[in-house]
């Protein structure tokens, strides 16, 4: 905190400055406002080597040139200048280096953790998972379609939205497993100072300890395919209390949602709720018209897939496409449930009047369970 003060008073730069996106974002954890004073450090000394380098050559090429009767010399290498023009870098270098690497080895000691929390990434989307608690959730980019396509008002926090923030108490020890069910995702909230790759078939681990109630905003920072730009991460601090209160809702609210797979739904249940999952998982490729992208995703509207091959239609919902990996299988994402909605809606949607029912006992039927 020292430093920190020091910097302001060198530069004058205030939260409010922060705050305009001037700097970075206002950090709220120890390890953000020590990446702060780290930049901040490192700007300095960048800058004042650019003002001595950049000033010294500007005032020889004034003060020496030729309209001013200066001639010219001719020398040749000197041992001594270059022993001091070598040494003085490397001094400056190892200065450099040394915060950068404690900050390095401390950003990378996740040990004392008080939470353990799995972040899997998927495309587009993120799965939490509180591994000692029971609760897990998929959260989903929240802005509405019509607003991306700019025929409704956008709002305050446009793409940075989503329907289910990850929830943690403050002033604990929050530890973060990471990983990715399909490409290379990366997790990065700025004012919490993380940033760490989710990478397919490996576990990298990062952590936080939130000062203050508040909510956190950031989002996937590695390039992930189509929607990239359309997979936000939002955090939300809550007073311990007020956590557990969270948290007790929500272990309520998953035994009370417990769904018999074999309960059998009526057709006009699957496809409401089959509409609300295409809308969080399968329009950004298929469209909400059902049109697909030509070239790019096929259609599902008239398509034989969708009117014709049920089976076909489970399998591939289930396990993806073997000739076309950007159809990803949602076996390991939806419920048995969620699935037989979708299906159901998708045979029953735009002017594919079927009338199929695909049921969870199909489902579960379809994964190599008992109907």
């Amino acid at each position: 905190m020292a430093s920190r003060r020091v910097l302001l008073l060198l530069t004058g730069w205030s939260p409010a400055v922060l705050a305009a996106g001037v700097n970075l974002q206002p950090p709220v954890t120890g390890i953000a406002q020590d990446i702060y004073d780290l930049h901040m450090l490192l700007l300095y000394i960048t800058g004042g080597i650019f003002v001595l380098v950049f000033g010294v050559m500007f005032w020889a090429i004034l003060r020496h040139r030729k309209s001013a009767g200066h001639q010219a010399k001719h020398f040749h290498e000197n041992t001594t200048v270059e022993i001091v023009w070598t040494l003085i870098p490397l001094l400056i270098l190892v200065a450099m280096a040394w915060p950068a690497t404690r900050l390095i080895l401390q950003q990378k000691s996740s040990a004392g953790a008080e939470l353990t929390i799995k972040v899997t990434g998927y495309q587009w989307k993120w799965h939490y998972d509180y591994l000692d608690d029971g609760v897990a959730f998929m959260s989903h980019l929240a802005t509405p379609q019509s607003a991306i396509h700019q025929v409704a008002d956008r709002g305050e926090h446009y793409l940075l939205e989503v329907d289910q923030p990850l929830v943690v108490p403050t002033g604990t020890k929050v530890r973060l497993l990471l990983t990715a069910n399909d490409v290379i995702h990366a997790w990065w909230v700025p004012q919490l100072g993380v940033k760490q790759d989710a990478i397919p078939g490996f576990v990298r681990d990062s952590w936080f300890k939130v000062d203050r109630p508040g909510t956190y905003r950031g989002q996937c920072a590695e390039l992930c395919g189509k929607d990239h730009g359309f997979m936000p991460i939002v955090v939300e601090a809550k007073a311990p209390a007020d956590y557990q209160a969270w948290l007790a809702a929500r272990q309520k609210a998953a035994a009370a949602n417990l769904e018999d797979p074999n309960k059998i739904w009526p057709l006009a249940e699957l496809v409401a709720r089959g509409e609300k999952v295409y809308t969080q998982n399968c329009v950004a490729c298929h469209q909400a018209n059902g049109k697909g992208i030509p070239g790019a995703f096929p259609a599902l509207d008239g398509s034989a897939i969708a009117t014709k091959d049920k089976p076909g239609h489970i399998d591939i919902v289930l396990n993806g496409s073997k000739k076309n990996a950007a159809m990803a299988a949602w076996g390991k994402q939806l419920s048995d449930t969620d699935i037989a909605a979708v299906i159901t809606y998708e045979r029953n949607a735009w002017g594919n009047h079927t009338g199929d029912v695909v049921q969870p006992k199909d489902i579960k039927a379809a994964r190599g369970g008992k109907a």
